[in-house]
């Protein structure tokens, strides 16, 4: 009965009408989450003993890891213990700034989204598409493609082999503790109904798979990545997962172009613009988007010491619907460090780019920066930022 209802209103709900009904209905549950305020803390810790930044978090414990991620990456050895306010007894070194992290918004903070994802734009051909892939990866791709195929099944006994052989294991490897697993009815109900499971064969033996559903914003029409899975096999060694990684990715590409898709989301990444598989992604045309994404923390800057926060911590952040990137120019580091800190940090869906730095700082890196975002379809805008 509740499937047949579900049929019926899918019928009489156009899918865009379906996305936007999905935005509020996600933003509306992120904030009844964040009201629950017995669930907040407030706790001071530090990522690194020798940095001069404390930080200070305000809210629910179960974000604090998030918190930390967005801020010190997935370098987690490098963590210290957290230290609670009401336990400390000596005042903070005189030179240490305090980064305000909440999940609530504070005066002057930036919105930085939890994750975004990468977005191809379509409507060209695939040549045009991998023109902008480096060299090696187009080579691999020539030279591995005709090795491997993509089908899709419905088999109650493939899909279940899928979530426990290819999908668990993979995340888990991943993310460790961290894993944000699908729940097996979901990986069962995507694809049997709202949209598919493909096995990746490397000749008869299945070695990859690739769980998508079709996303409708507006007049424009997403074929979305949900989740990758990998073999033991193939995840335990780094060659060919990277092998494995970009076939199934190139044709999961392929899938959405020859079926009129507008543009191909890749899936999340965490939203730190030195992330690395953000990296990867947007080295595969993948241009940043917040599609859909509602949860954030709210990060208020240092007092002094912001352009030297910022070069160790570049940050993505959102203005109303439109994402921005937060870049230091501190004193010290040559035009040279400047190019190569940056070198990997031209993404194309941005709005803008906040440089902050002294006033005479970096001159020659802004001209950099201009000419390698020149070749995006729409620039950002470059505001100057003075700071101390």
């Amino acid at each position: 009965m509740k499937e047949n209802l579900a049929v019926v209103v899918r019928k009489l709900i156009s899918p865009s009408l379906r996305y936007e009904i999905r935005n509020v209905s996600s933003k509306l549950r992120e904030f009844l989450a964040r009201a629950c305020f017995w669930r907040w803390e407030v706790i001071r810790f530090k990522l690194q003993q020798e940095s001069p930044y404390e930080f200070l978090y305000i809210g629910r414990k179960q974000q604090r890891e998030m918190a930390k991620l967005l801020i010190g990456g997935k370098s987690q050895d490098k963590l210290q213990a957290q230290i609670p306010v009401a336990d400390r007894q000596a005042q903070p070194d005189a030179s240490s700034q305090v980064v305000v992290i909440s999940e609530m918004p504070t005066s002057g903070s930036l919105n930085v989204p939890h994750y975004l994802s990468a977005v191809v734009p379509l409507g060209r051909s695939l040549e045009d598409i991998t023109a902008r892939y480096d060299s090696e990866l187009r080579r691999s791709i020539r030279k591995n493609r005709p090795l491997y195929s993509m089908r899709r099944t419905v088999s109650d006994e493939e899909i279940a082999m899928a979530d426990k052989d290819l999908l668990r294991p993979y995340a888990t490897a991943r993310q460790g503790i961290h894993a944000a697993q699908f729940p097996t009815d979901e990986v069962f109900r995507i694809a049997k109904t709202v949209g598919r499971l493909d096995l990746i064969m490397l000749g008869d033996e299945v070695v990859a798979c690739h769980l998508g559903c079709e996303i409708t914003r507006g007049d424009k029409r997403y074929w979305s990545t949900l989740r990758f899975g990998y073999c033991e096999s193939v995840f335990s060694d780094a060659k060919k997962l990277r092998e494995v990684n970009s076939i199934t990715t190139f044709m999961a590409l392929e899938w959405a172009l020859e079926n009129g898709f507008d543009y191909y989301d890749i899936g999340l990444c965490l939203a730190r613009p030195d992330d690395g598989l953000l990296k990867w992604k947007r080295r595969r045309g993948g241009d940043v988007d917040s599609l859909g994404n509602h949860s954030y923390m709210f990060v208020r800057l240092p007092k002094r010491g912001v352009a030297k926060f910022l070069w160790d911590t570049p940050l993505f952040a959102v203005e109303g619907d439109k994402l921005t990137l937060h870049l230091g120019l501190p004193e010290g580091p040559s035009e040279e460090e400047l190019a190569s800190r940056y070198h990997e940090m031209v993404f194309g869906g941005l709005h803008k780019i906040y440089v902050y730095g002294a006033k005479s700082s970096g001159e020659a890196f802004l001209e950099t920066l201009r000419s390698r975002y020149a070749s995006v379809q729409s620039p950002p805008a470059m505001e100057r930022i003075l700071s101390n």
